[in-house]
């Protein structure tokens, strides 16, 4: 037994020792470089670092959306990358998160453009070496279209023919704000300001989503058109014109016949359409500007070798000015373009701008709003975002109130340990103990620790790497709606009542339809029962983004699956049905979320019915049957009182996971119109990732929602408790008594 001991001794020394010792050293460690390429960008950036350093760096692509989340949580623990490759637009934010450093010497003015220059310089300072310019241009089918257009308004004088029906004259993203930029910026408009604010404002900026509407509502460009839809019609001939970046060629096989071509002027001003300018480059953290094997990375992928790979194998613009013109006419194409853009703010504000821009354009587009009232609610929501947090305040009554439970927690105790019977009742229940000791462990590691973890965030405020503590000031400016009206859209009552609407109505169809099914597929005599119910449960099988968007692409307003089928239809008894715009009105875009959820949500209540089911003895729907009882007496009054008790787990269990449904809302409607389709969960996550990185607050959002879910799941326990209570109250002698008396 002793020997035992000591060789458990022994080995946890052995762990401390490795934990302690912490990393290897630098000279001995692998070079580790995080990025989001795919493609022909992913080949080249492995083809290059195998070549150069075989075996010593460590590449992890990591999907552009995830990115700088990840790398707020990962270099400060130590756990990220030496170096990584982003977009400029980013290196504001972080720099004020402290996970860039300076590249000193590895960085030389003459060696690159000047746009490049100014996109990595912060305060005099490189925070990166600049790879590739990226921005739009303009692709056209050669088979449909003569020649590049000089205006963006003459874009049909140049057809060959009039484009069939269902076709469109230009394809691009008219919803997204970085490619709505160039029109703006040909109206003289901007995004954001100089002095970092808000720019999407003004008679330039409603003037640019006027004409943009207009080209919408002329069926010159399709509405709600995403990259796979631009791609889509562009590759079936079906859009003579199409803006779109690089990465659309690669897409486009060698029986699309296209050119590439600067965008043309604006007739309207005589300006020309100037998209947005993005430089990539590669960074480094403040651990790998440490270390010098991921300083030649750094130096080696910045250099004009590479430069000249990764235009011959992606057909990237390179950042460096003492390169060849390019022979590749796209190549070519591009770097015309990029040499007239508007390089992105590097600001942190930038970051700001996105949503409150994107939901005006939208709401512009969809007719919701003019453009003087989209702009200036707009800018009304930059402001909200951008202003200060809460001032720091004490912690001393945290401390009063922690130390006070503390206390009481200990006088408890002792006063447990002090019974006559406390080490017997230990004794017996030590090998309980060891049982679920593994449980225990697990549970705090996977649940409690988070929940703790969240719920002391939620007491901070301010940027990643500079928060300060501000007590409940997060909770009282959520419970306020942060000084505005109450159920104003955004506002925590008014996702809240979106919320408690949406669970409600999801459960109510989940256990209307999955109880239905269950019934009917727990018949005896029903034929093909086994084929039915692997059919029924494939929609649970499926995991819930799959499912989301393929339900989300079904809801398309010109392209969709679902008014396809309403038209043909309408068509069958005579009418004509004008497609609906599925994500313009709140009471649709609710109802394709509810449609989503449901058809992922009654499986799952389907199989507890059925499973409940076989608890239901035979004799009693017998008996039932034999005093005279109907199919639907005997069902009502035998079958579901008997089956409830297995049914309400399920319930309770259904209804946390529709509260928290953050797939089907995020990727089906995305909030739309204007985030009134927003849940409580969803909320959380563009207070923490779209809006300035805001972790306490959305980390207080997620408490109140724990809050909601604990009080709502444990009334129901409350309630049966008082009504026994009340039942056997003082006032009226319980049971037994009237028994015995």
């Amino acid at each position: 037994m002793l020997t035992r001991w000591r060789r458990a001794l022994v080995l946890l020394v052995s762990l401390l020792v490795l934990v302690l010792a912490g990393r290897p050293a630098h000279a001995a460690e692998a070079v580790r470089l995080w990025h989001s390429y795919r493609g022909a960008e992913r080949e080249a950036l492995e083809k290059l670092v195998e070549e150069t350093f075989p075996g010593t760096v460590t590449l992890l692509a990591v999907p552009y959306d995830a990115f700088s989340a990840k790398l707020s949580a990962a270099i400060p623990l130590g756990e990220g990358p030496h170096l990584f490759i982003d977009a400029h637009e980013r290196l504001g934010s972080y720099r004020e998160q402290r996970l860039v450093a300076p590249v000193g010497d590895l960085f030389d003015p003459a060696d690159f453009l000047p746009a490049a220059v100014d996109a990595v310089t912060l305060e005099g300072k490189a925070y990166a070496l600049p790879l590739s310019l990226k921005s739009v241009a303009l692709y056209y089918r050669t088979d449909l279209v003569s020649g590049p257009p000089e205006t963006i308004e003459g874009l049909a004088d140049r057809l060959r023919a009039p484009l069939p029906q269902g076709s469109y004259l230009l394809a691009y993203e008219s919803r997204g704000v970085y490619m709505h930029a160039p029109i703006l910026h040909a109206f003289g408009g901007r995004l954001l300001g100089p002095d970092g604010q808000f720019g999407f404002v003004g008679p330039e900026a409603e003037a640019s989503l006027i004409f943009a509407k207009d080209l919408a509502d002329r069926g010159v460009t399709p509405k709600a058109a995403d990259g796979a839809l631009v791609t889509r019609l562009f590759v079936a001939g079906k859009a003579a014109y199409a803006i779109s970046g690089p990465w659309l060629a690669s897409d486009l096989g060698p029986e699309v016949p296209f050119a590439v071509t600067p965008l043309p002027k604006l007739a309207a001003t005589g300006e020309p359409l100037r998209p947005l300018l993005t430089v990539e480059a590669v960074m480094l953290s403040p651990e790998g500007a440490k270390f010098e094997r991921a300083r030649s990375v750094a130096r080696m992928l910045a250099s004009v070798g590479p430069a000249i790979e990764r235009e011959h194998i992606a057909s990237a613009v390179s950042a460096r000015r003492d390169l060849p013109p390019p022979a590749d006419p796209v190549v070519a194409a591009f770097a015309a373009q990029a040499r007239e853009a508007v390089p992105m703010s590097s600001s942190v504000a930038m970051r700001a701008v996105w949503e409150p821009a994107e939901k005006a354009l939208r709401k512009v587009l969809a007719g919701t709003a003019t453009p003087s009232e989209a702009l200036a609610e707009a800018k009304r929501r930059f402001d909200d975002v951008q202003r200060a947090p809460a001032p720091p305040a004490s912690p001393t009554p945290l401390l009063v109130v922690a130390g006070l439970l503390l206390l009481l927690g200990a006088a408890l105790l002792v006063r447990r340990v002090r019974r006559d019977d406390f080490r017997e009742t230990l004794r017996d229940s030590v090998p309980a103990y060891r049982y679920v000791a593994h449980a225990v462990v697990a549970l705090g590691l996977l649940v409690f620790a988070p929940l703790l973890a969240g719920a002391f965030i939620s007491l901070y405020a301010g940027p990643p790497g500079s928060e300060y503590y501000v007590g409940t000031a997060n909770f009282v400016e959520i419970l306020t709606a942060r000084g505005g009206p109450l159920l104003a859209t955004g506002s925590f009552y008014f996702v809240l009542l979106v919320t408690l609407a949406w669970t409600a109505l999801n459960l109510l169809f989940h256990l209307g339809i999955g109880l239905t099914l269950g019934v009917l597929l727990s018949r005896p005599g029903l034929r093909f029962r086994g084929i039915y119910r692997v059919l029924l449960i494939l929609p649970w099988a499926v995991p819930s983004y799959v499912t989301a968007l393929a339900w989300k692409g079904m809801f398309h307003e010109q392209f969709g699956a679902v008014n396809a089928l309403l038209a043909v239809v309408a068509r069958t008894f005579g009418l004509e049905l004008a497609p609906i715009a599925w994500f313009e009105r709140f009471s649709t875009a609710f109802a394709a979320n509810v449609a989503t959820n449901v058809w992922l949500g009654f499986p799952f209540m389907m199989v507890v019915t059925m499973a409940a089911l076989t608890s239901v003895p035979s004799d009693c729907l017998e008996a039932a049957e034999v005093d005279g009882a109907t199919r639907l007496q005997r069902f009502f009054l035998v079958t579901l009182p008997i089956v409830r008790p297995s049914m309400v787990p399920a319930t309770v269990l259904g209804a946390i996971w529709t509260f928290n449904m953050f797939n089907v809302v995020f990727l089906v409607s995305g909030g739309e119109p204007d985030g009134t389709t927003d849940i409580l969960v969803s909320e959380a996550y563009r207070w923490a990732f779209t809006r300035q990185a805001q972790y306490g607050y959305a980390a207080a959002y997620a408490v109140l929602i724990f809050l909601l879910l604990t009080g709502v799941t444990r009334f129901p326990e409350w309630w049966r408790a008082r009504r026994a209570t009340t039942i056997q109250s003082p006032e009226e002698p319980a049971l037994e008594t009237v028994e015995a008396t």
